[in-house]
């Protein structure tokens, strides 16, 4: 039962991180029908953004976040407006390979600037642990669960009630209609990748602070696609849980079977759900006639 309850718990703590950073992804994929193959890089420079406030300058704790959204809204600016608006009407593959060179020229400049040795930061959730259905259970994978789901609550408040949120809800269904009703789709556009990057850095905290600051962040972000193609590449309840999902199926078979195949599993889920169901359990069902 212990066991049970621990892998639980870890699970539990994997899937919200993962769910934040695919948050992100099927922001921009609803948005602007981009998939984003360098959502884990995004995750990888939230970490070492707020790394660098907290554990390098050593500023408090909220100005250290303060710096860290600052990066985050930069770096989503940055991306659409120098690198992804360009590039509209190109064909959908050159945007996919333009997504994947921008992942690793994200990866080269932190590998450049850090170096590939993992970093570590004074702890922000406390190390210790409690007693929980006769397991002991890390508080800090218990706060990870709590944060994220008060940050993914938050993110639903705003596509349901914001105005802007309403407005990318209404791009994400027909952008000709949008731009009618005096929407600018290029704003949205950009809000769109903000908040991917936003979410990603949220993710990026968390999972530097339960682990450690290093480039395995960004190899950790490639488990978003198992999430998404789960939950569906247009869903943001599909994503919390694809998230939830992943995070627990990964932790299970790595404590009652054997690690190295729980690094694989959720790639296996991901061809079985493009075979079986390929726009995911909550994803809409796109039929074009011709």
């Amino acid at each position: 039962m212990s066991t049970f309850v621990n892998l639980l718990v870890y699970g539990l703590a994997d899937g919200a991180i993962l769910a934040l950073a695919a948050l992100g992804f099927v922001l921009i994929y609803k948005a602007t029908a981009v998939i984003n193959f360098a959502q884990g890089e995004f995750l990888l420079v939230g970490a070492y953004a707020f790394y660098t406030a907290f554990g390098l300058l050593g500023l408090p704790f909220i100005p250290a976040v303060l710096i860290g959204v600052l990066v985050a809204i930069a770096l989503g600016i940055l991306v659409e407006r120098l690198i992804l608006r360009p590039m509209i009407g190109e064909a959908p593959i050159s945007i996919i390979m333009v997504t994947i060179g921008l992942s690793m020229l994200l990866r080269s400049l932190v590998q450049m600037f850090y170096g590939v040795q993992p970093k570590h930061q004074p702890r922000i959730l406390p190390s210790g642990s409690i007693s929980f259905l006769g397991a002991t259970v890390p508080i800090n994978r218990l706060l990870v669960i709590v944060i994220a789901a008060i940050v993914l609550s938050a993110f639903s408040l705003f596509f349901n009630r914001s105005r802007h949120g309403i407005a990318m809800r209404a791009v994400a269904d027909d952008q000709q209609a949008s731009m009618t009703m005096g929407i600018s789709v290029p704003r949205i556009f950009a809000l769109a990748w903000i908040l991917a990057a936003v979410s990603a850095l949220v993710g990026g905290i968390l999972l530097g602070d339960i682990t450690a600051v290093d480039q395995n962040l960004a190899a950790f972000g490639l488990m978003v696609f198992p999430v998404v193609i789960l939950g569906g590449l247009d869903s943001v309840p599909g994503t919390i849980v694809g998230g939830l999902t992943i995070g627990l199926l990964k932790q299970f078979v790595s404590g009652y079977l054997d690690p190295g195949l729980a690094t694989i599993i959720p790639y296996v889920v991901l061809v079985l759900i493009l075979l079986v169901r390929p726009y995911g359990l909550f994803g809409e069902t796109r039929i074009e006639r011709v």
